[in-house]
């Protein structure tokens, strides 16, 4: 089957099938009895949907430029209005990338050991003394420590301010925000991840978002400035083992009148966490601490 990916207003695939939308199962498969239903499920082997998770991860047909693809250990491309989610040892490498220009990835993190511990927006722009994410910004976690860095950015169109929507502003604007419906909002789709992980509702922080950039006006005001264009790319170091949540929805302060998104790529791929001997582990003050507070929280637990 052929992979097609195209950003959508109204997504022209099934976001769950990657089949043209209007298709119905019932008119492609024949199950009228076990034997004829077990046919006709052993018939679908081999076949692949736009939107899908590649296993093993070494034949995603995406592998990032001078990746060994014996070292990934995620591979995946995420559908307008999907969502994903994983657990990453410490020191995995893990690359987001946006083939169209329209994707936007929203992101929550927690240690994946202790997920009380999880991504603090208000730290992550605090403690560097840069609300602007990009390269070698930290994402830290309300207890000090590091998650994860951004260690690679080519798009330079992220946002730390808003957090993703919500299924009354999805409601307001799109007339619908079901998790199965045409424009799901990321709040809605963070539980459904969260869910799987025995979270739920209160265990939501706010998160941030890549791809889909936001500027601060002189007067205050929250500007939506757009995606960079198809092609870019952000990587970040998992600094400690991490719980990650996805969520590729429309940004909040879009302000096109469709639900406009597209497909979101995910690898991820052992590595090593930053080192002492790495420029951003001793920047500044603030980041070298929350290092030393990461770097303790980690051996003392042998990892």
């Amino acid at each position: 089957m052929t992979r097609t990916e195209g950003s959508t207003a109204r997504a022209p695939y099934d976001r769950h099938s990657g089949e043209q939308a209007g298709a119905r199962v019932r008119d492609q498969h024949l199950t009228d009895s076990v034997r004829s239903a077990r046919d006709d499920a052993r018939a679908q082997a081999g076949r692949a949907g736009a939107w899908m998770p590649y296993l093993p991860a070494s034949g995603s047909p995406y592998r990032p430029p001078g990746v060994d693809p014996a070292a990934l250990v995620w591979a995946e491309t995420v559908a307008p209005g999907g969502y994903t989610h994983k657990v990453l040892a410490r020191g995995t490498r893990l690359r987001f990338d946006d083939p169209t220009g329209d994707a936007c990835a929203h992101l929550l993190l927690f240690n994946a050991l202790e997920p009380v511990e999880r991504l603090n927006v208000a730290d992550t722009q605090k403690v560097p003394w840069q609300a602007y994410l990009g390269e070698n910004h930290p994402l830290l976690s309300g207890d000090g420590r590091v998650l994860a860095v951004i260690s690679a950015d080519s798009s330079g169109r992220h946002d730390a301010f808003c957090g993703t929507t919500t299924d009354a502003w999805n409601e307001r604007k799109y007339g619908d925000a079901r998790p199965e419906g045409p424009s799901p909002s990321g709040r809605g789709l963070f539980l459904k991840a969260a869910a799987k992980h025995g979270l739920g509702r209160r265990d939501l922080p706010p998160g941030v978002s890549f791809f889909q950039g936001v500027r601060v006006e002189a007067d205050g005001a929250l500007v939506w400035r757009g995606g960079a264009g198809p092609g870019t790319h952000v990587e970040l170091v998992a600094e400690m083992p991490l719980l990650v949540l996805v969520a590729n929805v429309a940004h909040p302060l879009d302000p096109r009148p469709g639900y406009v998104v597209g497909p979101l790529r995910v690898h991820a791929w052992r590595g090593l966490p930053t080192g002492p001997d790495e420029p951003r582990f001793t920047a500044t003050p603030e980041l070298h601490r929350a290092y030393l507070n990461t770097a303790d929280y980690c051996e003392a637990r042998g990892l």
